[in-house]
């Protein structure tokens, strides 16, 4: 592991694990940009110093900001290291963003995996941040994927605020069992716990990764490089989805959000937009024409269609919508949005936008 280190005064520290990852780089640069960050409903305060930890290095706009510093290795490795610790968790360490994780298809494919990055790390990582003695903020990016249809205990039409979670895979389990940590280290009076249930992020740039539901990015990201892309589910699957700008959104405002704004310990249900991959495919059509959507192979995967059909595909978040958290309003605004930010990805023509 290494550490890139920072010759400066810290007045507000904040760390991100995951921090290499997708929604940790674009947390990271969004954090930077907005300049002062008023933590828990206290008065703003600049970022001095923002640590990403992950297992790879960031892009390279943000190794080269002053305020950056970058701790490689394996999160585990790392928080069994006491030096290591050190350098991540300060006394100034304001806030951390827990996003690491391994995902839900890698997590059903390898149990001890699963149980060593989301349950063990998370374990960790509170009781390093209870030794600082400073009561952090903590946000917990947790999972649609603690709700499940389980058998004998259907799903109600709508998720609430209130709905009992029945988690039905390893991955949703575990993201359950570290909402409880969180809860339980924020009674104890250990931290500020958030724990914020993040729904299906579309359209995630770069490579597929190994989450049951990479395909609701797949069918969009690949049709628009001229890739050709399998759904693995039938046209008419709901499902909850969330644009990576409003994901982000909710994790700052649940770091900035006061103990009475943000209410109850439990989880926050974040907004979401609720469509299916044939509408979804339908918005495409309207975006970049037919010689994307001819690109979509609808070729069934029972496997991965077993793992969605358990999973809510109607949020209600009262919680979110008092903090000022609003669902995209269309499907093509996300499209739309994704080709504005990575254009060098789109190779196809574009139709009528």
């Amino acid at each position: 592991m290494s550490m890139q280190s920072l010759p400066i005064p810290e007045s507000c520290h904040v760390v991100i694990t995951g921090g290499a990852g997708f929604l940790g780089v674009r947390l990271a640069r969004t954090l930077l940009a907005l300049g002062p960050l008023s933590l828990a409903g206290a008065a703003p305060a600049p970022i001095s110093r923002l640590t990403l930890v992950d297992r790879a290095a960031p892009p390279a706009d943000l190794l080269a900001d002053p305020r950056i510093a970058v701790l490689t290795g394996d999160l585990n490795a790392i928080l069994e290291d006491k030096e290591a610790v050190a350098q991540v968790l300060t006394a100034q360490t304001a806030i951390v963003f827990h996003l690491a994780a391994a995902v839900s298809g890698e997590c059903e494919a390898d149990f001890d995996l699963g149980m060593r990055s989301n349950l063990g790390a998370t374990l960790a990582l509170l009781q390093a941040c209870r030794g600082l003695g400073t009561k952090p903020v903590v946000v917990f990016a947790s999972s649609l994927a603690v709700f499940g249809d389980a058998p004998g205990l259907p799903l109600p039409p709508a998720i609430e605020d209130n709905t009992l979670p029945t988690p039905q895979s390893s991955y949703g389990i575990q993201k359950f069992i570290g909402e409880q940590l969180v809860a339980d280290f924020t009674r104890k009076g250990f931290i500020r716990g958030r724990n914020v249930r993040l729904m299906t992020v579309s359209v995630r740039p770069g490579s597929p990764n190994g989450a049951a539901s990479g395909f609701l990015s797949g069918m969009i990201r690949e049709p628009l490089a001229g890739i050709k892309a399998v759904c693995p589910v039938a046209p008419e699957t709901p499902v909850a989805l969330s644009s990576p700008a409003r994901t982000v959104e909710g994790l700052i405002r649940a770091a900035e959000a006061s103990d009475l704004e943000w209410g109850p310990r439990t989880g926050l249900n974040l907004p979401a937009l609720t469509t299916t991959p044939g509408q979804m495919a339908a918005a495409l059509e309207r975006v970049a024409g037919t010689a994307a959507t001819e690109l979509i192979d609808w070729t069934p995967d029972a496997a991965v269609a077993a793992i969605l059909k358990t999973w809510p595909a109607c949020i209600h978040s009262a919680r979110a919508s008092a903090l000022g958290l609003l669902p995209d309003e269309s499907f093509d605004d996300i499209i739309r949005e994704y080709i504005r930010e990575t254009p060098h990805a789109v190779k196809l023509p574009l139709g009528q936008q």
